[in-house]
């Protein structure tokens, strides 16, 4: 189940950067954090058509075939919800959509959170050169994503920081103290629950 939760994942954010930006960069950005996330638990194929080639090839058994389709057009069906639910406004006069500038620093706080956690501390990614390039992307992903809908700070400093330089209105703050700080711990546990000690990725 594990890698079917990351395959879940892995497709949502990736259709979330094909719906929400215009930027063939942006879904390059998003798709690259998404691989070195979940590369070392499902082996990211995030894509209906690379599963089919994967079990071709022998190197995706035959239960996990239907699993990770299923997986990964339940991702494509949400993201499409989302981007029929959430349209880009932009910061306008400062004063934000809640509901659209919650739903943004939610997903690209969790985004973040779990790029970082997978490539910076799960055991089958120790010694990697790749944590920053892998932090980097998915941070120009989610900017391009979330940029016009919520600030894309995913970071309570940087919340702070562009409150006091007057790029984000105060009234604004609480949107990203609670998102990204409970999002954090969210997502913390997602992570324990699809890492589970790298011990059980080859077989959950």
């Amino acid at each position: 189940m594990r890698k079917y939760t990351v395959e879940f994942i892995g497709t949502f954010f990736l259709l979330i950067a094909v719906f929400f930006t215009d930027s063939p960069f942006a879904v390059g950005a998003m798709l690259m954090g998404v691989i070195y996330a979940g590369g070392h638990i499902s082996r990211a194929h995030y894509n209906p058509a690379v599963t089919l080639a994967f079990w071709l090839c022998g190197e995706c058994e035959n239960k996990d075939v239907f699993p990770y389709i299923i997986a990964q057009l339940l991702a494509a069906g949400l993201a499409a919800f989302c981007a029929l639910t959430f349209d880009k406004g932009g910061l306008g006069d400062q004063t934000l959509i809640t509901g659209p500038a919650i739903f943004g620093e939610v997903l690209g706080t969790f985004a973040l959170v779990f790029i970082i956690l997978n490539v910076a501390i799960a055991k089958n990614n120790e010694g990697n050169q790749f944590y920053g390039l892998a932090i980097a992307a998915i941070v120009v992903g989610c900017a391009f994503a979330f940029g016009s809908i919520s600030g894309a700070a995913f970071n309570p400093a940087v919340a702070i920081g562009a409150c006091l330089a007057g790029t984000f209105a105060w009234s604004n703050i609480w949107i990203y103290l609670l998102t990204n700080f409970v999002t954090a711990a969210a997502t913390a546990y997602v992570f324990m629950y699809v890492v589970a000690e790298d011990s059980e990725n080859s077989s959950s």
